[in-house]
C-alpha cells in the first residue's frame, strides 16, 4: 500500500562541537571531555519510550593507535611505522550468513588495492548501556585492520582507503543486503556513533574508556530529530564532518552532483576517477551527502579548509568589505558548483585539521573558548565543559559565514582571516574570472535596445488564449505587476479547486505546489536579508569538480535568470565559438490529436542532445513559432523532459537550458522552470503583452521600458520571496533543486519529466495534458473572428458561474447569512446541503465513511472520554487573533479537551476562570527556543 510518509522529509536538530589540543598533543583527556561535553548535550537529544534509547550521539577522533597496536601485535602484523595502519568501522547484519557474505566483500575490495589485511576486531561493547529499541536494532560491530602497501604515500594510503571502502559499499549495495554500514574507514581517522543517549555513549563503546585512546582532538555530536526514524546509521559523526541543521537545496545539490560525475577529471584519481561514483551514497541524509561531498572533494587536491568554503560559501555577492581576492575565490567557485544552502553548523575534521563554520545567515550557534594550556572547545553551547573560567584566554562565537580551525600538526589556530587569506591565495581566481566570464549585460549594451514600438506579435489574442491566459490575470495580475513593482498581495486563501479537480484546462504549472521551510528549519526574511540572497547566473558549459584552471571560468553571467527580448537577442548573437547557441522549437501539430505529445517530447529532447554534441553550449527552448496549425508543448514539461533526459545521457554540464516562453507570466512558473532545471526564462509573449497595453494607455504614462522594468522587478523580488521561503539564499541552489509537491500528475509524466519529485496522488497523463492543451488551441483558432479572453475567475468568483468554481461561493455565502439570522434547523440543513454537494476543491472531499455494522452502543466509551483527547494545533498569538486564540481555549476546555498556546506566550488575565464561567487558560503551554512570553506563571498555569 502507498504511504504518504516519505524519508526525505526527515528533520532534524543537533547538538555539536568539537575539543581538540591546539598543541596537536594527543591525550585522553581529550576524549574524555568530548564525552563529558557530549553527555551535557544530551537535552538536546530526545529519549524513546523506552527512556533510554536515544535519537543517536557519536565521537570522532585521531586513530588511536596506542589502542591497536596489541591487536596488530595479535594478529602478527608488522607496521613500519603507526601510521601505516587503516581501521575499518563496520555495522554488519546481524544474519551470521550475511555477516560472512560482508567480510568477504570487504576483503575481497581491500585487496583490489593491495591493502594488507591484518585482521577482524570485535568491537568490545556494554549492552545493558542500550535502550530497547537500540538493543533490538543494534548491528553487529567489527574492526577491520588493514596495513599500508608498500611504496605508499600517507595520501594515497587514504585514497586506496576510500576506494576500497567505495567498493564494498557498492557490492553491498548490489547485492541488497540490509544493515550494512561503514562509519569509517581511514588511516587519520575513526567514528565511534549509535543510536545511544549522549551520556550513554563512552559506557556502550568499552574503548572510549581505555586509557591507551589517546587523540589530540575530537569531534561529538547528539542527535535530535524532530520527525525522523532513528537508527544506528544516521548518527552523527559522518567520515569528515557533523552537522546540525538543514541542507534545503538537498535534491538540487544531489542531482547536480550525479550530473557532475560525468565531467569527473582529476590528476590525483587518473583512470580510477569512475570508482568514485556515486559521489553521494544512496539513500543518505543531507548530512550524509554533504559528507559525502566534502570527502571526495578533500581528497582530491584541496585540503578540508578549501572543500568547506567551496560548498558552504559565505554571502560574498554584496560584500564589499571582502578583500577583490577573496570575492575572486567565491566568484570562480560558483562556475564549479552552486552551494550546499541552508542553516548549518558544521564541525569537521581530515584527522590533521579540525575546525567549525557556519552557513551565509548564521542560523546555528557555535561558541568556543581557548584554555591557558591550549584547549580549545566549541560547542552549540556555552559551559558544555564545567573548566575554569580564569583559564580561558579567548573566547568568542561564529558569525554567518565564519570559519575556524586548528592545525593540528603545525600546533596553530586558524582564524577566520587567515584561512580565507590562504586559500583564497591559492590560485590567481579574482583574475581568471575578469579574463574569462562574460558578462551579458556588457554585450547587450552593442545591441538596439528595445523601445517604445508597437507590438510585432500578429493575433496577440489569439495567442494569449492558446498560452492559457485570461482577462483576469491581465487585471488582477500583470496590471499591478507593471504598475508598483511588486506581486500583487492577497489574503483570503485559495477556495477554487485544485488543478487535477477542475474542469477547465489548467496549466501545467498550478499541479505544481511549492514547499516551504519548516520544522526546524527557518524561512528567509527576503526583504531584510536580501544582502545575503543573489540571483546572479552563469550559463555555458561546466568542467570538472575535481581541478582548476582558468577554462572552469569560461561562462556567461546574468544579472537573473529574467531575460527580455533584448538579452536573449544579445545571447544568440554571442560569436565566441565557447558560447553558441541552439533553438529548438517546442510544438505539435494541431491535427494530428493527443497522442503526438510524447512523440514531441522525444524530439525536443533528441535535438537536445544532437544539439550538445555538435558542441552547443546553450539550448534555447522556445514555443514562438507555436500558431494556428501548431500547438505550444507545455514548457514546464519539455523543461523537466530535457534536463532529465541530459542527465540521464551524462551530458546535462555540457549546456544550460534557456526558455522562450509564451506561458511564463508570473512568478510561479518562473520558480517552476528554473526549479526543474531552466537557467534563465524569456517571458516573450508577457513582454508583447506588456508593449500593446503601454500603446493603449493601459498603464498610464508609463513607458514601455519603465513598464518592463517593473515587471522584471516583481519577477525577481518574487522569486527571491519564493526562495526565502524554502530558506535558500541563491537562485544557483534553487535551480534544478525541484523543491515542489506535484499534485495529480501521473507517474508515467512524472518518472520521464520530473523524476524525484513527490507525488501523492496520480492524475495527468501525457494525452491528458495534450488534451488541455488541444482545446486551449481550439479556443484560440477555432473560429474565424478573434475570441476575448475568457474571464478565468481564479481570484474571484466569475459573475455568470462561468468562472472558476469557487468553495465559499455567493450559494454557500447566501445559505450561511440566512442560517446565522434565522438560527432554524431548515437553514443549517440549507448551508450543510451547499457545502457538502459542491464539486471535489481537495482530496479530503473524496473520502467517504466505510459502511459496517453498528457496535453496541455499551461497547464504546463515554464522549467525556471521547473529548478528553481532542487538541488544537500549537498556534501563537499574533499568527491568530487574540479573539480566535481565546475562542480555540475556550471551546477546547468547554468540552475538557486541551489547547496548545503556541510560541507566543498568553495574557496573564487568561489564567483565571471568568466570572461567567468561561476559561480560556490553554492547557498546553508551549517553549520556544526564543523563550517568547515564558515566565514562572506562564508555565504553572499548564495542565
Amino acid at each position: 500500500m502507498k504511504s504518504l510518509y516519505d524519508p526525505k522529509f526527515e528533520h532534524d536538530a543537533c547538538g555539536v562541537g568539537f575539543v581538540a589540543n591546539i598543541n596537536g598533543q594527543h591525550e585522553h583527556r581529550i576524549l574524555a571531555y568530548a564525552l563529558q561535553a557530549l553527555a551535557n548535550l544530551a537535552h538536546r537529544g530526545a529519549l524513546d519510550a523506552d527512556a533510554s534509547t536515544g535519537d543517536g550521539s557519536g565521537v570522532l577522533t585521531q586513530l588511536p593507535h596506542a589502542l591497536f597496536r596489541r591487536d596488530v601485535e595479535r594478529f602478527h602484523g608488522r607496521l613500519r611505522k603507526e601510521t601505516d595502519l587503516g581501521v575499518g568501522m563496520m555495522f554488519m547484519p546481524n544474519s551470521r550468513g550475511y555477516q560472512v557474505g560482508c567480510r568477504r566483500l570487504i576483503e575481497q575490495a581491500a585487496a583490489r588495492f593491495d591493502l594488507h589485511i591484518l585482521g577482524w576486531r570485535v568491537v568490545p561493547i556494554n549492552l545493558s548501556a542500550l535502550g530497547e529499541k537500540a538493543g533490538n536494532t543494534m548491528p553487529k560491530i567489527e574492526q577491520i585492520l588493514v596495513g599500508r602497501p608498500d611504496d605508499c604515500d600517507d595520501m594515497e594510503f587514504e585514497w586506496r582507503l576510500l576506494l576500497a571502502r567505495k567498493t564494498a559499499e557498492d557490492s553491498v549495495h548490489y547485492r541488497k543486503v540490509p544493515g550494512f554500514y561503514i562509519s569509517s574507514f581511514s588511516s587519520r581517522t575513526i567514528v565511534y556513533k549509535g543510536l545511544l543517549n549522549a551520556p550513554d555513549l563512552g559506557k556502550f563503546y568499552l574503548d572510549l574508556q581505555d586509557p591507551l585512546y589517546e587523540t589530540a582532538l575530537a569531534i561529538f555530536h547528539q542527535r535530535y530529530s524532530t520527525n525522523t526514524f532513528p537508527n544506528w546509521q544516521l548518527a552523527h559523526p559522518f567520515r569528515v564532518l557533523a552537522h546540525n541543521g538543514e541542507i534545503n537545496t538537498l535534491s538540487g545539490n544531489q542531482i547536480w552532483t550525479r550530473a557532475r560525475e560525468q565531467e569527473l577529471t582529476s590528476p590525483e584519481w587518473a583512470d580510477r576517477v569512475e570508482l568514485l561514483k556515486p559521489i553521494l551514497q544512496p539513500g543518505g541524509s543531507d548530512s550524509a551527502s554533504l559528507d559525502n561531498a566534502l570527502e571526495v572533494l578533500q581528497l582530491s587536491g584541496r585540503d578540508i579548509l578549501h572543500s568547506v568554503m567551496m560548498l558552504i560559501p559565505e554571502a560574498w555577492e554584496q560584500n564589499d568589505d571582502l578583500s577583490p581576492a577573496l570575492k575572486g575565490f567565491y566568484r570562480f567557485h560558483a562556475c564549479l558548483n552552486e552551494p550546499w544552502d541552508g542553516p548549518a553548523a558544521l564541525v569537521f575534521s581530515d584527522g590533521q585539521y579540525v575546525g567549525a563554520a557556519l552557513d551565509r545567515n548564521g542560523l546555528r550557534p557555535a561558541r568556543y573558548k581557548i584554555y591557558d594550556d591550549g584547549l580549545m572547545v566549541l560547542a552549540s553551547e556555552a559551559g558544555v565543559l564545567p573548566l575554569d573560567e580564569k583559564r580561558v584566554t579567548v573566547k568568542g562565537r561564529l558569525g554567518p559565514g565564519k570559519i575556524i580551525a586548528i592545525d593540528t600538526q603545525a600546533g596553530k589556530l586558524l582564524l577566520d582571516e587567515t584561512i580565507k587569506a590562504r586559500v583564497a591565495g591559492r590560485e590567481p581566481y579574482a583574475e581568471w574570472c575578469r579574463r574569462q566570464i562574460f558578462p551579458l549585460s556588457s554585450h547587450a549594451e552593442n545591441l538596439v535596445s528595445p523601445t517604445d514600438g508597437e507590438a510585432d506579435v500578429p493575433d496577440l489574442s489569439r495567442r494569449q488564449i492558446s498560452f492559457g491566459w485570461d482577462a483576469e490575470e491581465l487585471r488582477e495580475m500583470l496590471k499591478p505587476m507593471v504598475a508598483g513593482g511588486d506581486e500583487p498581495i492577497g489574503s483570503m486563501g485559495d477556495d477554487t479547486p485544485l488543478a487535477v479537480f477542475s474542469k477547465r484546462p489548467r496549466l501545467l504549472y498550478d499541479y505544481f505546489k511549492q514547499r516551504f521551510a519548516q520544522v526546524t528549519n527557518p524561512p528567509m526574511d527576503s526583504i531584510r536579508e536580501k544582502i545575503v540572497m543573489s540571483l546572479s547566473t552563469l550559463l555555458s558549459r561546466r568542467r570538472s569538480w575535481l581541478t582548476e584552471s582558468e577554462a572552469h571560468a569560461k561562462l556567461i553571467e546574468l544579472s537573473s535568470p529574467f531575460l527580455d527580448d533584448h538579452e536573449l537577442r544579445a545571447l544568440r548573437n554571442i560569436a565566441d565559438p565557447a558560447f553558441q547557441s541552439e533553438t529548438i522549437y517546442c510544438h505539435f501539430d494541431a491535427d494530428k490529436g493527443d497522442g503526438q505529445l510524447e512523440a514531441a517530447l522525444q524530439s525536443i529532447c533528441s535535438q537536445a542532445e544532437h544539439a550538445v554534441d555538435a558542441g552547443k553550449t546553450i539550448l534555447v527552448l522556445s514555443d514562438r513559432q507555436a500558431d494556428e496549425i501548431k500547438v505550444p508543448v507545455p514548457m514546464l514539461l519539455a523543461v523537466g523532459a530535457v534536463h532529465h533526459h541530459l542527465m540521464r545521457q551524462g551530458k546535462r554540464l555540457r549546456a544550460s537550458i534557456v526558455c522562450e516562453s509564451g506561458e511564463a507570466r508570473d512568478v510561479h512558473q518562473f520558480a517552476c522552470l528554473i526549479g526543474y532545471g531552466a537557467s534563465a526564462v524569456n517571458p516573450w509573449l508577457t513582454i508583447e503583452t506588456i508593449r500593446r497595453n503601454v500603446a493603449a494607455g493601459e498603464y498610464g504614462d508609463l513607458t514601455f521600458v519603465q513598464a518592463l522594468a517593473n515587471f522584471r522587478h516583481a519577477i525577481e523580488h518574487g522569486l527571491m520571496k519564493v526562495m526565502a521561503k524554502m530558506g535558500i539564499s541563491t537562485i544557483s541552489s534553487y535551480r534544478g533543486a525541484q523543491l515542489f509537491e506535484a499534485i495529480g500528475i501521473s507517474p508515467e509524466v512524472v518518472n520521464r519529466c520530473f523524476p524525484g519529485t513527490t507525488s501523492p496522488i496520480g492524475g495527468l497523463t501525457f494525452r491528458q495534458i495534450a488534451g488541455d492543451a488541444l482545446r486551449r488551441h481550439q479556443a484560440a483558432y477555432g473560429k474565424p473572428e478573434v475570441p476575448a479572453l475568457d474571464e478565468g475567475g481564479n481570484y474571484r468568483v466569475a459573475r455568470g458561474g462561468q468562472g472558476e468554481f469557487h468553495a465559499t461561493n455567493p450559494q454557500v455565502v447566501t445559505a450561511l447569512h440566512r442560517f446565522n439570522k434565522s438560527a432554524t434547523l431548515e437553514d443549517f440543513a440549507k448551508y450543510l446541503e451547499a457545502v457538502e454537494r459542491r464539486v471535489p476543491v481537495a482530496p479530503r472531499d473524496l473520502l467517504r465513511f466505510k459502511n459496517r455494522p453498528a457496535i453496541p452502543l455499551q461497547e464504546v466509551e463515554p464522549i467525556e472520554n471521547i473529548r478528553r483527547r481532542f487538541t488544537t494545533a500549537g498556534m501563537s498569538l499574533g499568527a491568530l487573533s487574540p479573539e480566535a486564540h481565546e475562542c480555540l481555549a475556550i471551546a477546547m476546555n468547554s468540552i475538557g479537551g486541551k489547547s496548545n498556546s503556541g510560541e507566543g506566550g498568553e495574557d496573564p488575565a487568561r489564567y483565571k476562570v471568568r466570572p461567567n464561567g468561561q476559561n480560556a487558560n490553554s492547557a498546553i503551554k508551549q517553549v520556544a527556543s526564543g523563550r517568547f512570553g515564558v515566565t514562572p506563571e506562564y508555565l504553572a498555569s499548564a495542565q
